[in-house]
């Protein structure tokens, strides 16, 4: 499980700039995954991780009135704005991937992470209590950070937390990020019992028009973890350092953010 202090650095403030600025991220490439897993009328879907809700209503859409969507997420800020979302057979809780038994065996047909399934420090745990809730022959998708393609924000990230003084902060070479390769995601997927459909890299497109714009989408991505274990006077120095290093790379157009991630559909047997 992610450590509980990452979950206490989150807070309104940036639950709502992650739902103004996921429109053009996180929901842009959700619709992708939802696509390639065939989302369709009458579909009982979990989407586990689901922030504030807005790719989670989009699935109940095509689900209609003969599904059921549930999100669930470990951020109460969260699922404060998803509730806001709630009909008949859309639905929020606070939930965590690591313990589904109030969810009954082969309750969903499909189950979904979007941007989420870089956060887990242990990846067998989850990927079993989703094997659990699916019905045989159900869907899961993952969408999540490739290890070896980081977006530029997080290479330069890394490159400033490298340096004195931010070195001694053991977090600085973490940042509370556990990604894959294609081939370890698909060992993971295979010692849990799902037959693997689709696993593909896909390159990021995305463009931050500047770099506060980019430290502030990264910050709200990460619920507060960009830079949040440094001491506050550090904390400033290093976004700094870490903006005039992201301006170098700035063109016209914007910062093209480049990086790649992993799109990965499967079943259960």
């Amino acid at each position: 499980m992610m450590k509980k202090s990452i979950f206490s650095l989150d807070s309104p403030a940036l639950a709502k700039h992650y739902e103004e600025t996921s429109v053009t991220r996180q929901f842009r490439v959700g619709r992708m995954l939802i696509e390639a897993l065939g989302v369709h009328a009458g579909d009982r879907v979990l989407d586990v991780g689901c922030g504030t809700g807005l790719l989670t209503e989009y699935v109940a859409q095509l689900a209609g009135p003969q599904g059921s969507v549930r999100g669930i997420d470990v951020l109460a800020t969260r699922i404060d704005i998803a509730r806001s979302r709630s009909h008949a057979t859309l639905s929020f809780d606070i939930g965590d991937v690591y313990d589904l038994g109030s969810h009954p065996p082969g309750g969903y047909d499909v189950v979904y992470l979007n941007a989420v399934f870089h956060w887990f420090a242990e990846k067998i745990r989850p990927l079993q209590q989703i094997h659990r809730v699916l019905r045989p022959g159900g869907r899961l998708g993952i969408w999540t950070g490739s290890k070896g393609h980081p977006k530029l924000t997080q290479v330069i990230r890394r490159q400033v937390l490298a340096r004195p003084p931010y070195s001694t902060y053991a977090e600085s070479r973490q940042g509370g990020l556990y990604r894959v390769s294609a081939a370890e995601l698909g060992a993971l997927l295979e010692e849990t019992g799902f037959t693997i459909h689709k696993i593909e890299l896909c390159p990021n497109t995305s463009i931050q028009p500047t770099a506060d714009a980019a430290i502030a989408a990264s910050q709200a991505a990460t619920f507060g973890n960009f830079l949040g274990h440094l001491p506050e006077p550090l904390r400033m120095l290093a976004q700094a350092e870490i903006r005039a290093e992201l301006e170098r790379h700035r063109q016209p157009e914007g910062i093209h953010e480049g990086g790649a991630q992993l799109l990965a559909v499967a079943s259960t047997r």
